[in-house]
């Protein structure tokens, strides 16, 4: 969930939303003239927005080509933030040089080293091209975001309703990140009104392979959740799956057929990580 930096009232209701991480932003969502007022109120919120709730906390700065994201890290980098999002990582030089100012911060504070996480930014075709040496250049790294508002500047085209214009960029990000054993998350649905649109949006995403989905406003959160969490079809499927494949194993066989379909090992693989995802998310919410 993200949260205008320089907004306290929203900052506030930040532990309520549901989401699984909260993210005070102190780039796009906070202008140019209020940059030092929002790092202000985003350092004195941060305890109090740790203490908040079973949710990550991270901060995104801004880019390291602004001149503004060393003064961004001395204000927000301590024991309550577990990362900081970093926008503009077009190049694994960049979330290098981040790690190396997150190491010194570590040890001035008595934190220790690689207790700060990293979630970079892929937003422009460089970085897209990148992605991979990105998501591999920090052991601090461990998820990274797609862009794509940004990409389609950078790219110099027009953002659709459709969005095919970021379905291969997409693609190629999820990969990456599945290549580099990261998070994938993508860019929140800006018309943030428009649920249908989320849900399509959101299900797509998650079937090539993204992990999340940035989301602006509260009612998006439930929504967001319900696509990526596997849902009881899905779960019952899988449980199916494992039943028929073990029973085939133990006879010696190594493929069976379910339902008119060949279950092999594979299968058998994909299911039981499906389940596994299934139980993280009923020991972190408190069902079961």
């Amino acid at each position: 969930m993200f949260v205008p930096g320089n907004n306290r009232r929203f900052i506030d209701n930040a532990s309520s939303t549901g989401a699984d991480a909260v993210c005070l932003d102190l780039e796009d969502s906070v202008a140019p003239g209020d940059k030092a007022a929002g790092r202000q109120t985003v350092k004195e919120s941060l305890p109090s927005v740790a203490r908040g709730g079973d949710y990550q906390v991270f901060v995104r700065v801004n880019g390291l080509d602004t001149g503004l994201l060393e003064g961004d890290l001395l204000a927000v980098v301590g024991p309550d933030i577990d990362g900081i999002s970093l926008p503009k990582a077009n190049t694994p030089d960049v979330v290098r040089t981040v790690d190396s100012y997150l190491t010194l911060l570590e040890v001035s504070q008595g934190l220790p080293k690689g207790n700060i996480r990293l979630a970079p930014w892929v937003e422009s075709a460089e970085a897209v091209l990148n992605a991979a040496g990105i998501c591999r250049a920090s052991d601090r790294v461990v998820a990274a975001s797609f862009g794509s508002e940004d990409f389609t500047i950078d790219m110099k085209i027009q953002r659709t309703r459709s969005s095919k214009e970021v379905e291969w960029a997409r693609y190629a990000f999820a990969t990456a990140c599945a290549a580099a054993g990261v998070a994938a998350f993508d860019a929140p649905e800006m018309d943030y009104k428009n649920t249908e649109a989320l849900e399509q949006d959101a299900t797509f995403v998650r079937s090539i392979g993204f992990t999340g989905k940035f989301c602006i406003h509260p009612t998006q959160v439930s929504v967001v959740n319900r696509i990526f969490r596997p849902n009881e079809i899905e779960v019952e499927e899988a449980r199916r799956v494992v039943n028929v494949y073990e029973q085939a194993e133990r006879d010696g066989r190594g493929a069976v057929g379910m339902d008119g379909m060949v279950v092999d090992r594979p299968v058998y693989v994909r299911a039981l990580a499906l389940l596994e995802r299934a139980a993280a998310v009923e020991q972190s919410t408190g069902d079961g």
